[in-house]
């Protein structure tokens, strides 16, 4: 897969399917390959377009300067890059708050909107939750142990009770072999402390979709529902048995939901 040139970065991307253009953005700590859950379905229907956003995966140099803005900036770079006036836009997480900022600044370039376990602002708990997980990856924690600390936030207790599937989970975690530096994840932490969209909500005009997982807890289902209140005709969906990682825990719900709203 292809690397461009894109304001101060090699922007890495991967292309998957055919059809109208649906851009996927990832969340705090996560790239490209976080999608790989869903990607195969929804590449049935759309032009796939999966970026790794700056400061993960093979995009380079992680530390580079990090903002939502820029990130935002990136995406709009890349579908012009790619010949496209406008596309479908996903964010999940941190990758909601990107696409907020994208579907605000530029109205013309984004068909339909989806916004997926987030909301039009970080909390200040998460704030500090995010910083302390910088710290503790700066400090050496083992990485098993920090990872492992890490999903107790972004899924369900079901999801602890299968071994096998949490054994694989933090393994592919551990191994990963394009892991984000922890330069790169504290550029990335600081970029979201104090994000705040609400007041611009009234502004975004493309057609909303808001998910939520029922047991998320970085992001509950309230908070969402108040984002998509506020966006003009936006409808929420909450899906049960999810919490965070709503299309890493059920992805077939998931893409079925994107798909009912985009198709």
């Amino acid at each position: 897969m292809p690397n461009i040139e894109v304001n101060d970065v090699s922007l890495y991307y991967e292309i998957h399917g055919a059809g109208e253009p649906l851009m996927l953005v990832a969340g705090l700590g996560s790239d490209s390959q976080s999608w790989q859950p869903v990607i195969e379905e929804l590449s049935r229907h759309f032009l796939v377009i999966a970026p790794d956003n700056r400061g993960t995966g093979r995009t380079i140099p992680q530390d580079v300067e990090t903002s939502i803005r820029q990130i935002a900036d990136d995406c709009m770079a890349l579908a012009r890059h790619l010949g496209f006036s406008s596309f479908n836009l996903l964010g999940h997480s941190m990758g909601g708050f990107v696409a907020l900022d994208l579907a605000a600044r530029y109205p013309d370039a984004v068909d339909k909107l989806i916004l997926a376990g987030t909301s039009a602002s970080n909390p200040k708990c998460n704030d500090v939750l995010f910083s302390d997980w910088a710290s503790t990856l700066e400090s050496g924690m083992d990485k098993m142990q920090w990872f492992r600390s890490i999903f107790h936030w972004l899924f369900t207790e079901q999801f602890f009770e299968n071994k096998d599937a949490l054994d694989a989970a933090l393994r592919y975690a551990v191994d990963y072999p394009y892991p984000q530096s922890e330069v790169a994840f504290r550029k990335q932490v600081e970029a979201i402390t104090g994000f705040d969209y609400f007041e611009q909500l009234s502004g975004v005009t493309a057609k909303t979709l808001v998910i939520s997982g029922q047991e998320d807890i970085l992001f509950p289902p309230h908070a969402s529902a108040s984002m998509a209140q506020a966006i003009p005709g936006a409808i929420f969906s909450m899906i049960e048995h999810a919490a965070h990682s709503i299309h890493m825990e059920q992805p077939q719900v998931f893409t079925d939901h994107v798909l009912d709203f985009l198709l």
